[in-house]
């Protein structure tokens, strides 16, 4: 934890270095390729020793792949041989090296690498393998036409603002981003003239970076404070389980989850900021005229925390993870594209049986929600009182329904799982089963959601 912050930290600071004094005005593209990769292999070997070369081996096989693969299989063949080395590495940690040595604790870079990998071979699978009239209006904007050179593959996945931390971007962006034509790619989508500019403004990310500095330090003071003070572990107590009623249970379980949050805040909002202080990030503009920074961000701490719908809480919490397991999984699964991401999920996130409860548990109330606010939502919305009872009802079962769903991802093994989930009856998993019993709803099949993109495509081609 002492080396990924030292790391992040300086990590900043050659961030802000890099901007000023390597910008595209004052170095050419293989300059900043090349100082984003050496500085990212410094940080990895840094922090993890030895273990790093775990990396570069997953790199370097699949650079191969990706040289030597046909095009029709190369997304297939990458995906497999990165989330298979993945799934070993978190094996061999666990079971061989027990977390004996912190050294091993590699994974959370790897994770990070195999995200890009994927992502990376299916969007050249796009824009080289499949025509254009196939995809989605988002597949096309992302497809990359050409194979990536050594140089920029290498500064893609080890560049030092993201490989600690993440978070992965997609590989167009980022080559913008190297080539100075990351910001102006966005302004252009806005016309200036009609806001009072007479010139292309040169957006400065310090405010963003400031801003986000502040929401680090107050996350790690809540780590700091809360975290240890609620631990997940009371909730399944002995003494606590006998003396304390079931909603007060369910008061206390909302608590310590909430405990928990801190430390990912802290650790994505500090991998933001060290983006954009490199100049990286920049997505455009609001309605308001206010230049936004959060092309790269991991959350929106907001509509978490208000969100009235398990759906609106995943699509704000670990938004990257979220968009690559859309990108590589939900818009290319032909049967069941839910039940699948969440399957791949955590597989991602690795072999823990808790992981496999929270994301099969995942499986039934994302379709469970989906099916109550399909079936019942629209009479909540004529009046304003209505709305409101709606909205208020919704977001309590919503966070309840969170922290349900990831107390085994904090607890990991089997038996803590099955004691606290019978400790509040499985209550969440009998309502879900009964509302989709009751309200079934029919898998969207892969054919289906092709032709619903192929009409937007028609109609954003019509305008």
């Amino acid at each position: 934890q002492i080396n990924f912050v030292a790391c992040q930290l300086f990590a900043l600071l050659a961030a802000f270095w890099f901007r000023i004094y390597l910008s595209p005005s004052h170095a050419s593209s293989a300059v900043r390729h090349a100082f984003a990769t050496l500085f990212g292999i410094y940080f990895a070997v840094f922090c993890f020793g030895w273990y790093s070369i775990h990396l570069f081996v997953l790199v370097m096989m699949n650079y191969g792949i990706m040289n030597m693969a046909s095009i029709p299989n190369i997304h297939r063949y990458s995906f497999v041989v990165a989330m298979g080395y993945l799934t070993l590495c978190h094996i061999s940690r666990i079971y061989i090296f027990h977390y004996g040595i912190l050294t091993t604790d590699f994974s959370g870079p790897l994770m990070i690498i195999t995200q890009k990998i994927t992502t990376l071979a299916c969007q050249l699978h796009d824009g080289i393998g499949r025509q254009a009239e196939e995809l989605t209006a988002e597949q096309n904007r992302l497809a990359v036409k050409s194979r990536p050179s050594l140089l920029e593959y290498l500064s893609y996945l080890l560049n030092f603002m993201s490989i600690i931390a993440g978070p992965c971007s997609n590989y167009k962006d980022y080559i913008a981003f190297i080539e100075g034509r990351h910001v102006h790619m966005k302004l252009l989508e806005v016309n200036w003239k009609q806001k009072g500019y007479d010139r292309l403004p040169d957006p400065s990310p310090t405010g963003a970076v400031m801003y986000k500095l502040c929401i680090t330090l107050v996350s790690l003071i809540l780590f700091l404070t809360l975290t240890k003070n609620f631990p997940m572990a009371y909730i399944i107590d002995n003494e606590f389980l006998d003396k304390t009623p079931f909603l007060s249970r369910l008061g206390y379980l909302y608590v310590v989850t909430q405990a928990a949050k801190p430390k990912y805040y802290f650790a994505w909002t500090l991998a933001d900021a060290v983006n954009n202080a490199a100049g990286y990030g920049f997505s455009g503009v609001d309605e308001r005229g206010t230049f936004r920074w959060d092309l790269l961000s991991n959350l929106n701490i907001w509509n978490i925390e208000t969100a009235t719908s398990f759906k609106m809480y995943i699509e704000n919490w670990n938004i990257q993870t979220a968009a690559w397991l859309k990108r590589v999984c939900y818009d290319r699964a032909p049967w069941y594209p839910t039940a699948l991401t969440f399957i791949l999920s955590a597989l991602w996130h690795g072999i823990y049986p808790g992981y496999y409860f929270t994301f099969l548990t995942g499986i039934l109330i994302t379709l469970a929600s989906r099916a109550i606010r399909n079936n019942f939502r629209h009479y909540f919305l004529s009046s304003v009182p209505l709305k409101i009872a709606y909205d208020v009802v919704t977001w309590a079962v919503t966070q309840l329904a969170v922290c349900y769903t990831v107390a085994p991802f904090v607890m990991l093994a089997v038996e803590p799982t099955i004691k606290f989930y019978k400790s509040v009856y499985f209550h969440m998993h009998i309502l879900s089963i009964l509302v989709l019993l009751l309200l079934p709803i029919r898998p969207q099949t892969h054919s289906v959601r092709r032709a619903q993109n192929q009409a937007m495509m028609n109609s954003i081609k019509s305008k």
